[in-house]
């Protein structure tokens, strides 16, 4: 049987609180949701997409660490989440060890490449990297590793000078590590529809990177952001809410975008 090559996608941002984790935790249960088989790597050692999923510390046995390592395989270190179709590797503190331990390996870079190019990996249709918020070498493990780097962006002033800087990170990966790494697409995240900022936000970003930016916008919402604490999706924790709809509108234009890419 072959085995056929899965989506990987980096779910990246170097500034802190935009959303990057409940874009990666909602993001993969609605593509679950619609019969794709997904994997969450959560590569950020404070574990959020991993608690955001209810998958306790203490079940935690084996990690992104080991994968990156090299002691344990995706298959060994996966572990089947609530949400039928998704599956994480989960994330331990561990990882704040790996950038010194390796950091004298040559492929110290390629380690979630080579750990995904398996066929225990490949049997899942996308993978989504949750990465810390900061460009470290987790970061740069999971761009090299990726086909494409989805960006949350904050509806905010300093949002456009985040960004401005992530693009030229991208741009440094391709020159170096990943020349086919693309843009997935800028994903605008807390969205205030009362907000004069926020409006003036999303024309900017639409006007400086056009269709690069997905046409859904993921608003500001309370059980949204209640979800974690219940270990579940937004999407299982309130179908209804604005947040959840949004998620599973943004899941529709992935694929979208997909098909498109396939059939170009």
């Amino acid at each position: 049987m072959t085995v056929e090559k899965n989506r990987i996608i980096t779910i990246a941002n170097q500034k802190g609180g935009v959303g990057k984790t409940t874009t990666a935790i909602n993001l993969a249960t609605a593509l679950a949701a619609i019969g794709e088989r997904v994997l969450i790597v959560d590569l950020d050692p404070q574990g959020n997409a991993s608690t955001g999923l209810g998958i306790d510390r203490r079940d935690r046995k084996f990690s992104s660490y080991d994968v990156l390592v090299g002691s344990r395989s995706v298959a060994e270190a996966a572990i089947e989440t609530a949400v039928p179709n998704l599956a994480i590797v989960p994330s331990t503190l561990d990882l704040l060890g790996f950038e010194m331990e390796i950091a004298q390996q040559a492929d110290r870079v390629f380690r979630l490449k080579k750990a995904l190019a398996t066929d225990d990996a490949r049997r899942f249709t996308y993978v989504l990297v949750d990465c810390p918020p900061s460009f470290n070498l987790l970061t740069m493990n999971a761009m090299a590793a990726a086909h494409s780097v989805l960006v949350p962006l904050q509806c905010e002033f300093f949002a456009l000078e985040g960004l401005s800087q992530l693009l030229e990170t991208i741009s440094q990966v391709r020159q170096t590590v990943n020349p086919s790494l693309d843009i997935q697409g800028i994903v605008l995240t807390m969205f205030d529809a009362r907000n004069n900022l926020a409006q003036q936000v999303v024309s900017d970003v639409r006007t400086h990177l056009g269709e690069k930016v997905y046409t859904t916008l993921i608003p500001r919402n309370v059980r949204v952001s209640e979800a974690p604490s219940y270990g579940k999706p937004a999407i299982l924790y309130d179908l209804k809410c604005a947040g959840s709809q949004a998620y599973l509108q943004l899941a529709s234009e992935v694929i979208q975008r997909e098909r498109q890419r396939k059939a170009a």
